[in-house]
């Protein structure tokens, strides 16, 4: 007996684009087979009428199914485990974890597993490990009352291990994100866009803000210590390359940044820029993307977050019954993003 739970419209479409997002969420049964297939599976796709949808492998075979020996999807439950068991030794460390110490304790090869996490995460086990300290270094910054404590009360075994990596994912120096950008000038322009006026603002590092509909004052909401400045020949370069991605989303720009969130917001956003134009993610495949399946609202929430609109291509995110969804710059520029991506 099928899974009535499971929305079928939508576990068709996984199917159709072969979406490696929800692999592990269900299963597709083929009747004419025998077999039981992960979405991603290679194989040419039967006939939709000839296709069941089961919760995972269990269901499919207690229904009279057998596992297809291409896709092996049984071992999908069995890589989101050993990817949930890195995370949470990952966590649990006082001291990062070598790769080869990491795989071994959760049952696989290194290289393999390496490639396992990235696609299950968005980022590689070490860079998941940096971005964990950098954003405790983050919070511990708001309430220590030197940096140093900060930088201890996060993990690290000394200041110097802060500075080889977690300074550089805050962009900012410690003491500026302490002190709400102080010592940081951000420069910014106004430009015009076949969807309307854009902010685009950058430090030197990158842009640190994009949004449609907004003026310099509110960068003094987001940066209220830094040194605001408008323009300049290197911003004016810069922006007009995002002008460029408004106007043609469907080239990747490959821009720099300089934007703060936490490790999953910052998986999510990354999982979005690896999505590629003319493609969409639902906010579902986003989570899992970003290593925590279950947290779907956290996943819409990133994408309202996001500092940098366009660059950070969250209209590309949507619903799991393929509904558009919000964004924080109206439904009409969603949509027209979206269809100069070719996305209907």
């Amino acid at each position: 007996m099928t899974d009535t739970s499971i929305d079928r419209d939508a576990a068709w479409a996984a199917f159709e684009r072969r979406d490696r997002g929800c692999d592990g969420r269900f299963v597709g049964a083929v009747k004419t087979t025998g077999i039981y297939c992960k979405p991603s599976c290679p194989a040419r796709h039967p006939k939709r009428e000839h296709v069941s949808f089961f919760r995972d492998g269990e269901e499919a075979r207690a229904a009279g199914y057998r596992a297809c020996l291409r896709c092996k999807p049984d071992e999908v439950g069995r890589d989101r485990i050993a990817v949930a068991n890195a995370v949470a030794l990952i966590e649990a460390a006082e001291d990062s974890i070598p790769l080869d110490e990491l795989a071994g304790r959760v049952g696989y090869a290194p290289h393999h597993f390496h490639r396992l996490f990235k696609r299950a995460t968005g980022v590689t086990p070490a860079a998941y490990a940096r971005g964990l300290r950098a954003t405790r270094v983050a919070e511990a910054l708001k309430s220590e009352d030197s940096v140093t404590g900060a930088i201890y009360e996060a993990g690290y075994s000394a200041p110097s291990r802060f500075y080889e990596g977690g300074a550089r994912r805050l962009g900012m120096t410690p003491s500026a994100w302490r002190k709400g950008g102080a010592g940081v000038t951000v420069r910014w322009t106004i430009a015009d866009t076949s969807l309307g006026k854009l902010l685009i603002a950058a430090t030197d590092k990158g842009l640190c803000r994009v949004a449609f509909d907004e003026d310099a004052l509110s960068l003094a909401t987001h940066f209220p210590k830094a040194e605001i400045v408008q323009g300049g020949a290197a911003l004016a370069t810069l922006a007009a390359r995002v002008v460029e991605s408004v106007e043609s989303p469907d080239r990747d720009q490959d821009l720099p940044l300089d934007v703060q969130g936490t490790a999953f917001q910052e998986a999510v956003w990354q999982a979005l820029r690896e999505t590629p134009a003319g493609e969409t993610r639902t906010y579902a495949e986003l989570a899992a993307a970003a290593g925590n399946p279950r947290a779907v609202r956290a996943a819409g929430t990133a994408c309202g977050k996001n500092h940098v609109a366009v660059v950070v291509p969250c209209h590309r995110a949507q619903r799991s019954d393929g509904s558009i969804g919000g964004y924080a710059y109206g439904i009409d520029r969603k949509v027209a993003l979206r269809s100069r991506e070719g996305v209907k």
